[in-house]
């Protein structure tokens, strides 16, 4: 097989200096695609249960798709895989930019990195030379300034960086990996796990060109995908505005997460969206990700008053969720600089302003604890950008809040954790599931936890003709393309969490699939096919898809989790959200459970434990790992 079209897979020991590589061949993709699906696989393998994950016994996987650096567009994007610091489950997260790109012009589509290195280091991969260099020098800095420095060492402005900045270093358990200053792999502790193992970052240079099995062919396919683009009713907005264009409309309905979920709406919202950073002067740049015709990201910056020289890409829709109404901060420009903070100094802002609403929650609800001197107020700015640096630093009250918010609510007690907006130990996303079904079940199947980017069933709000098209095609009748019932959510779930898995496999934005909806399961079948040289039908290729998940699932059940975990934070499973249009207005477990149990069914689970049974497993070729599951008494 032609390692230019899929690749190699390079093994990095930090532990004994080792550097090897093998071929991801073709029967490695008929398998798992590439980028999430072959992840999960090394992980499984390489890992073994009850690790520690901050210990070197930990592996950190960077995964490229198959359609990453090729023409295909919205085709920037890598999955970064671990077993998760906050959650002690399975972690996948994924970011875009040029990164993966440059990985696959290296010739690479898989990094392994194993062991933990003696003292601080760095990979510089250029082409098939591959150095495993110091980085004392490094060590301290932020990620700004270690892309600076890296450009000037290797004497090349156009390398590709990823790296820790000083949360990842002091093992802060929401530490990002950031990919060249504004893209992040954010969530569950990813850059702690690259802490932990003493690499400070991975600096890529690649020239070599990415071939696919028929040219002509993926060329068709190309022509066709950016004409479907093109057609998207809201892929003028998106890019226009980011992901941000949509809080104004979400604040209206009542579904905006404000001061920690206690409303849902947030009389400020007007000034932080995505026509508030260009009507005030504050966009600068759109800015698309590798082969991406959409452009969403921003680069933004302040050009005067109190945060003036302020600079970063966004913020996006979490971030002024998270940072700004979340918190009760309407200021554009300070939310501007705290999303910087979190950029350089490699934060997940999700995480970091979930877990300073909670703070503001106990002053709110005047526990007792040391606040260092500062006013935790609701709409207090200068709380939120002290903590932001207390955290990455691990000072004073940033130490316990570093943490994340369950363990932070069980350190501080006086029982905090009614208000810790977290299911797994992980931070929920910016999306009021007490308003929308399908995120609901999502949210609490997913195996990292309570987020959208596992599975992002967009589509159950109807607000575009094709997402009404997809609901139609989901369940037979446009009726349930609303979030506001419990029906067919099961369903919608599963069609989704489906296509998410071969959207990150191939190495594509989810955006293109499961937001704009031009890139079709059987697009992505024909591309797959094309690029690999591998026959590949829809159906087949949603298999594939299913077949990620439950080898996700199979993962966290090695871990001992069963249906119990499978939870939402206590507030939305018990708090009815004020104001709310939804007639259910709550993720109970009696509301929930039905689905659950529907949800299991599908996936060929075991509904009491929500454990693969052996018949699924065989079913697609993992007869290894369901005896593997046996031998722990894990197979129902």
């Amino acid at each position: 097989m032609n390692s230019s079209i899929l690749g190699d897979v390079l093994y990095i020991d930090l532990t004994n200096k080792k550097i090897s590589k093998s071929p991801y061949t073709k029967e490695l993709a008929s398998q798992y695609i590439g980028s999430r699906g072959y992840n999960v696989a090394l992980l499984w393998e390489m890992v073994a249960k009850g690790i520690d994950p901050l210990s070197p016994e930990n592996v950190l996987i960077f995964g490229a798709g198959p359609l990453t650096g090729t023409s295909a567009p919205s085709s920037g994007r890598i999955s970064v895989t671990a077993k998760s610091p906050a959650t002690n489950l399975y972690l996948k997260t994924n970011v875009g930019g040029a990164w993966g790109g440059e990985i696959r012009y290296a010739g690479y589509s898989f990094i392994v990195i194993t062991g933990k290195a003696d003292r601080p280091v760095y990979l510089w991969i250029n082409d098939g030379k591959v150095e495993i260099r110091d980085a004392q020098h490094l060590w301290g800095k932020d990620v700004r300034e270690t892309e600076h420095i890296l450009q000037n060492e290797i004497g090349d402005g156009n390398i590709k960086v990823a790296s820790i900045g000083p949360a990842g270093e002091n093992l802060v358990l929401f530490a990002a990996i950031m990919c060249s200053n504004y893209n992040a792999a954010a969530r569950g502790g990813i850059g702690a796990v690259m802490g932990s193992k003493n690499m400070k970052a991975l600096a890529v240079r690649g020239t070599q060109p990415v071939s696919v099995a028929e040219p002509e062919r993926f060329k068709d396919l190309i022509d066709f995908a950016w004409d479907l683009y093109h057609k998207q009713s809201g892929a003028l907005d998106t890019h226009l505005y980011g992901t941000s264009v949509s809080v104004s409309a979400i604040n209206e309905m009542n579904s905006f997460p404000t001061y920690n979920y206690q409303i849902g709406h947030f009389e400020h919202a007007d000034k932080i969206t995505g026509q508030a950073l260009v009507e005030g002067g504050y966009l600068k740049h759109r800015v698309g990700c590798y082969a991406c015709p959409m452009a969403c990201h921003r680069y933004s910056e302040v050009n005067r008053g109190k945060y003036k020289g302020a600079y970063t890409g966004g913020p996006e829709y979490e971030t002024f969720g998270s940072l700004g109404a979340g918190c009760g901060i309407g200021d554009i420009e300070a939310i501007i600089h705290a999303n910087e903070l979190c950029n350089i100094y490699g934060l997940d802002t999700i995480s970091t302003g979930s877990v300073i609403q909670w703070a503001m929650e106990c002053h709110q609800r005047k526990l007792n604890f040391d606040r260092d001197g500062l006013d935790f107020s609701w709409g207090n700015a200068d709380t939120v950008i002290s903590l932001i640096k207390k955290i990455a630093y691990q000072e004073g009250l940033g130490r316990m809040l570093a943490n994340g918010v369950k363990r932070a609510s069980e350190e501080m007690g006086q029982n905090s954790e009614e208000w810790a907006i977290q299911a797994k130990g992980l931070e929920q996303s910016r999306v009021e599931t007490r308003s929308a079904y399908s995120y609901a079940l999502a949210f609490m199947v997913n195996p990292r936890g309570p987020d959208h980017l596992m599975t992002e069933t967009l589509a159950e709000f109807g607000t575009s003709p094709e997402m009404v098209d997809v609901i139609e095609k989901i369940t037979g009748d446009k009726k349930y393309a609303t979030p506001l019932t419990t029906e067919k959510r099961p369903e919608i779930v599963r069609w989704h969490e489906d296509v998410y898995a071969i959207t990150d496999g191939l190495g594509l934005c989810a955006f293109a699939s499961t937001a704009q909806y031009y890139m079709t399961p059987q697009l992505m079948a024909d591309l797959f096919s094309a690029s690999v040289g591998i026959p590949c039908s829809e159906e087949q290729c949603m298999k594939l898809g299913k077949k990620i998940v439950t080898m996700e699932r199979c993962f966290n059940t090695r871990e001992g989790a069963t249906r119990k975990d499978d939870r939402l934070p206590k507030r939305l499973m018990t708090e009815k959200l004020k104001d709310s249009p939804n007639r259910l207005n709550i993720n109970s477990m009696e509301i929930m459970s039905p689905l659950l149990d529907r949800y299991y069914e599908m996936h060929g689970w075991d509904i009491a434990t929500g454990r693969p049974t052996r018949s699924v497993l065989e079913e697609y070729g993992l007869k290894a790992w369901a005896d593997e599951l046996n031998k722990h008494n894990y197979l129902p």
